[in-house]
């Protein structure tokens, strides 16, 4: 019981972790814009993308964990019911969406980590709904995991 109790909170401190991350992550990309050489804003972002991404690593462990780890309900009560689908189907959304921003924070950080200013240039412009549309989802997928936890789309 231990253990499935403490994935569970887990997997909801990881819900907790990532829409308050991903969303400072969009307020320092605001930030970014207006002044897009300000180092301390970049750090701030960078803190803001690392949390964002501890929280993404946390819910794929612990969900996987749950999903089909066989310690709550069996793999088949996921497998068939399809809010679950649609979960998953919103995280791949994310992920795709995701794809883009962290690409160019992967560039920046190395450009930091060789001594030279990154060329932040428009792109927080570009980024900026791309955030906000993850922030949206995130916030959205907790009404579906709670529609599938109580099996209301089996088939």
């Amino acid at each position: 019981m231990i253990v499935r109790a403490s994935l569970s909170a887990l997997h909801v401190l990881a819900l907790g972790l990532g829409l308050g991350s991903v969303f400072v992550r969009g307020l320092r990309l605001r930030e970014l814009r207006r002044a897009p050489t300000d180092a301390d804003v970049l750090r701030r972002l960078f803190q803001a993308d690392n949390l964002w991404g501890v929280a993404a690593l946390l819910w794929i462990a612990t969900g996987l964990a749950r999903a089909f780890g066989r310690l709550e309900k069996q793999p088949e009560f996921y497998l068939r019911n399809g809010f679950f689908w649609v979960k998953m189907g919103l995280f791949a959304l994310v992920f795709v969406l995701e794809i883009r921003p962290m690409t160019t924070f992967i560039r920046w950080r190395v450009a930091r980590g060789r001594g030279t200013a990154p060329d932040v240039g428009a792109t927080p412009a570009s980024l900026i709904p791309l955030n906000d549309a993850e922030v949206a989802i995130v916030a959205l997928i907790p009404f579906v995991a709670a529609l599938m936890a109580r099996g209301a789309w089996l088939f």
